[in-house]
């Protein structure tokens, strides 16, 4: 079969193979367990506050956010706390991550992925990779994120930096059309 011109100048193939991956990001799939009750997932097995799925991991403090339809909580990131995310399935939040460290074999690099939408996964966030999210579902979201650094609200000791929610630029956020 033959295409005509205009067809074969808009004809492109998508890219289903990811992004660069960031280095010190780490996905977790996690085993989820299902009867003809419900379900569970085993979202880490804990040893002395170790997550044993991610080495060198200790939690210090779990933490629950909600995020409504369509809202962006974007950027922010950590000097030294490293993120454990993890979306349930029944939600779907766009995750845009972005490596920010001087010198770091992924500088300037941007992963931008789907957590939640059916899958159970853990995503490791280490310090100074800028990180924000955008709830694509109709109802409001859900995060539950481990951290190796109990948060501080005082300016003078915090852990967290924040970026424009726009600092890669707007369309970063907009769902992929095609």
């Amino acid at each position: 079969m033959e295409l005509n011109d205009q067809t074969k100048a808009a004809l492109f193939h998508q890219n289903y193979s990811g992004a660069r991956r960031i280095e010190g990001v780490e996905i977790v799939e996690l085993r989820r367990f299902n009867d003809d009750g419900g379900a569970i997932t085993e979202m880490g097995r804990l040893t002395a506050g170790m997550h044993e799925q991610l080495p060198g991991f200790e939690v210090k403090q779990v933490n629950y956010s909600e995020i409504e339809p369509g809202a962006i909580k974007a950027y922010h990131m950590h000097r030294t706390q490293t993120d454990v995310w993890y979306v349930p399935p029944h939600d779907k939040f766009l995750l845009v991550l972005h490596d920010c460290r001087k010198g770091s074999p992924t500088e300037g690099a941007t992963m931008r992925f789907v957590l939640g939408d059916g899958k159970d996964r853990l995503v490791r966030i280490p310090p100074g990779v800028a990180h924000g999210c955008t709830n694509l579902a109709r109802q409001m979201g859900r995060i539950l994120y481990f951290v190796d650094v109990q948060f501080s609200a005082d300016p003078e000791t915090t852990e967290e930096g924040r970026l424009p929610w726009d600092f890669l630029g707007a369309a970063i956020w907009e769902v992929q059309k095609g």
